[in-house]
This record gives C-alpha cells, structure tokens and sequence, in this order.
C-alpha cells in the first residue's frame, strides 16, 4: 500500500547578523536540511538576494554547488555593515 503524503509545516524565521558572519551562517543553514529558502535584506529591508534550496541540499557534498553564491554573498558582505535574513524551513508534522 502507498503512504499517503505526509504533512508539511512551513515558518519563516528572522535574523540579523553582522555581514562578516554572512558567508559562515548561510553555509550553516544550508547544512540543517530542513531550510528551503533564504532571503538576504538590507537592514531597511531592501532585497539583497534570494536563494531556494531544494530538500536535501546538504547531502552527499551538495554544499559545493551554493559555492558560487557564497562567493557573491563574502563580496555583498564587505559592502554592507549588517544583513537580514528570512529563513523559510519546512518540517514534516
């Protein structure tokens, strides 16, 4: 017998970091799995970049395909003194 589909929880979260710490707490988050989205604001909430991620990203040595992203993101950051980042995760309920 098939399982039915399982139920998915989405939220949105908030953080503001020093940009210096961008390139390291993006890596993070991409890592945890369960983040399907990132949203990188300036701190007067103007869109900087948004990244989708797909379920799984961080399996199997992944994290080398958001390396050129994470390039653009260090030389956003020598720019800017902080950044915002909506962090959309999604876990099963």
């Amino acid at each position: 017998m098939e399982e039915p589909p399982k139920e998915k929880r989405t939220w949105t979260e908030e953080i503001e970091i020093a940009a210096n710490e961008l390139v390291d707490r993006v890596k993070e988050l991409i890592q945890e799995g369960n983040v399907r989205r990132l949203i990188l604001r300036q701190p007067d909430g103007r869109l900087l970049i948004e990244i989708p991620l797909t379920a799984g990203a961080a399996v199997g040595g992944v994290l080398a395909i958001f390396y050129p992203v994470l390039a653009a993101l260090g030389a956003m950051a020598a720019l800017l003194a902080r950044v915002k980042i909506e962090i959309v995760r999604e876990e099963d309920v």
